[in-house]
């Protein structure tokens, strides 16, 4: 396949669909695969451009949050099974804190629970930061529509903050190797942390200066009125939204509640996203095409998503006594969600475009 950029929204569909799944189960099994899959994804399909080098930050923090999770339960976890592995000194505590163990036996039950809940937040994170190291957060910007300019602004700049400081630290890194300093050790994270907080506020001021300057932000020629209406329609699909959703989810409500608040709230709110992109005006040069790669990735990811959700409970939520189980659909999930790495077209890698462009120049 000819490398070319995929469509920044795909990726996002994709991981977002693999996050939702590992969002609907507690198999430790199920969610160490969906992590292996995003991870051979980014190995395959990651750039060379700065945000791209964020990716094993995020695989930190992971780990990260499951042996903090496995602290906590350790700590405050109290004797929820009959298999004790460890018995630690019990702190006693006041009356007022009546219910609440610190330290005391160690089970086993508490152990996989806190591993369970820490690794399904831990794959979330994985898949996220997946979407953020595949994704041109500029190209993202300019893919949305003009209804979330606004909104789109402020995530695509928050989205680029981690990728600039792992950035920033590689380059005080790299400048303080060549000065001769080691770099280890703690005192060597204080001499770091100063200048990478500098450089991204640099970089941040200039990013704002820049967007400033191309017309980011401006709301347009809108009347007073029109401001108005937007803001009605806006507030009224969410209304019908929230009654719609809250119908659905609680069965105690009329069903009756359900299927005319959701088709009535879609349509106010999407009249409002409509009169909403009237006042932003703005120019596209060379946008993004779909293509057969992109509805590729963007099946993926739903129908990852789909299985890990239609599956049985006893797979997606296995007992703490008992060795979790897999079945065909997970699996199948799985392999899905690692198809990206095969099916969709190489980067075009930094190199190339330097090629590329010394070509042009001869």
């Amino acid at each position: 396949m000819t490398p070319r950029d995929l469509h920044p929204g795909a990726w996002w569909i994709w991981a977002l669909g693999l996050a939702t799944a590992a969002s609907a189960t507690t198999n430790p099994f199920v969610l160490v695969l969906i992590i292996m899959a995003a991870v051979l994804v980014v190995v395959a399909r990651r750039t060379e451009a700065p945000w791209a080098l964020s990716f094993r930050l995020y695989v930190y923090l992971a780990l990260l949050i499951i042996t903090i999770r496995v602290l906590f339960r350790i700590v405050f976890g109290g004797v929820d099974g009959d298999i004790v592995l460890v018995t630690l000194p019990q702190i006693p505590l006041p009356d007022l804190a009546a219910g609440i163990q610190l330290l005391g036996p160690v089970t086993r039950t508490d152990l996989l629970g806190g591993l369970y809940d820490g690794l399904r937040l831990a794959a979330i994170i994985v898949c996220i930061g997946a979407a953020n190291t595949l994704a041109n957060p500029r190209r993202l910007l300019a893919s949305l529509p003009p209804a979330f300019y606004e909104l789109g602004t402020t995530i695509v700049v928050a989205l680029s903050v981690f990728p600039q400081l792992a950035e920033s630290v590689g380059r005080v890194r790299r400048a303080r190797a060549l000065r001769g300093d080691p770099g280890r050790g703690v005192g060597a994270l204080r001499r770091i942390v100063v200048p990478v907080m500098e450089d991204a506020l640099d970089r941040s001021m200039a990013l704002a200066a820049g967007m400033d300057a191309r017309g980011y932000g401006r709301a347009g020629t809108a009347t007073v009125g029109e401001r108005r209406t937007t803001g009605l329609l806006m507030i009224g699909g969410l209304v019908g939204l929230c009654v719609g959703v809250y119908a659905l989810l609680d069965r105690t409500a009329p069903r009756w509640l359900v299927l005319p608040c959701l088709v009535a709230g879609v349509l106010v709110a999407a009249a409002g996203l409509v009169s909403a992109g009237r006042r932003v005006q703005q120019t596209r040069y060379r946008p993004d095409p779909w293509r057969v790669a992109e509805l590729v990735a963007m099946a993926c990811g739903i129908a990852t998503a789909t299985l890990v959700l239609t599956t049985s409970a006893a797979v997606a939520y296995p007992a703490l006594d008992v060795l979790p189980q897999l079945s065909v659909p997970v699996l199948l999930a799985v392999l899905i969600a690692a198809l990206p790495a095969f099916l969709t077209p190489p980067p075009v890698l930094d190199t190339t475009r330097r090629v590329l462009a010394k070509r042009g120049a001869t």
